[in-house]
């Protein structure tokens, strides 16, 4: 088993180290579990993939996309990603997300030149019912703030509705999250922003913590022209809820290809997620 990973960590790209050790960590941290445990394990895997439960939670999800622009550069974005709900009373949730990507990209173009840096924030509210029935859903606003720097920000306050609806029959997870924004100030006459964004999500939950997923990211840029508008990506992998001592995580690792893509945008997505959970 040894030689297996340490044979697949050597095939990864150099820049891919950090999805090297999420890959080990999920394989050797095998604790021992009793029924009880597993159940309450399973339970712990399906409240950390809706996305508007009560569970506190601080994902680094690592996105390495490839082919980027004329020079087919890489460009890799760590999106700091935490979740902290607020009780409104005794029938309502307030779930906030905040968005904070920290963006290196390689010279995409001739002269370009290379970048590092904060990206654009972007915070979700979503106003959920304290107790759901069998379809759980959230609604609020998605507010984009122009804190990128360098090339790595659109210039402009953007602001839209957002929406979430999930159900979790047995050991399935279905969900949606649609939401579109709009500029309504900038800087430095910036272009306009009409930005679409839906991500549908499906995971399998397996004993031991292990699950299968998709969860692509479909976007639409309005203000492009036609053959220019859609990122459509198609793809998967798997994940796992387990402890590092006594913290509870959940770690996912996935692929995806862009069927359809603006001009020079990016094929590829290697996606890796560590996400520290908080249980009440």
């Amino acid at each position: 088993m040894l030689g297996i990973i340490t044979t697949s960590i050597k095939q990864i790209r150099p820049g891919n180290h950090f999805l090297a050790a999420l890959i080990v960590l999920a394989l050797v941290v095998s604790p021992g579990t009793t029924r009880a445990e597993d159940k309450a394990t399973q339970d712990l895997a399906k409240a950390s993939q809706n996305p508007i439960s009560t569970l506190i939670s601080v994902p680094f999800e690592n996105n390495t996309t490839f082919n980027n622009g004329t020079e087919d550069a890489i460009v890799n974005i760590l999106n700091i990603k935490p979740v902290v709900p607020l009780s409104i009373g005794e029938n309502w949730n307030l779930i906030n997300r905040l968005i904070v990507p920290v963006i290196y990209q390689d010279e995409r173009f001739p002269g370009e030149g290379d970048v590092f840096g904060l990206g654009d924030i972007t915070y979700q509210g979503f106003l959920s019912p304290a107790k759901p029935g069998k379809l759980i859903w959230g609604i609020g606003p998605q507010l984009q703030m122009p804190t990128g720097m360098d090339r790595l920000t659109s210039d402009q306050w953007s602001l839209g509705p957002a929406a979430v609806g999930l159900m979790m029959p047995g050991n399935w997870v279905f969900g949606l999250l649609v939401s579109n924004v709009w500029d309504i100030g900038g800087y430095n006459n910036a272009p306009d922003v009409n930005f679409f964004s839906t991500q549908y999500f499906i995971n399998y939950n397996m004993k031991g913590g292990w699950y299968l997923t998709t969860a692509p990211i479909i976007t639409a840029n309005w203000e492009a022209d036609s053959d220019n508008t859609w990122t459509v990506p198609f793809g998967g992998g798997a994940g796992r809820v387990f402890k590092i001592g006594k913290q509870p995580v959940n770690l996912k690792v996935a692929g995806y290809y862009s069927v359809e893509r603006p001009d020079n945008a990016s094929d590829w997505n290697l996606q890796a997620q560590l996400t520290f959970l908080f249980p009440k």
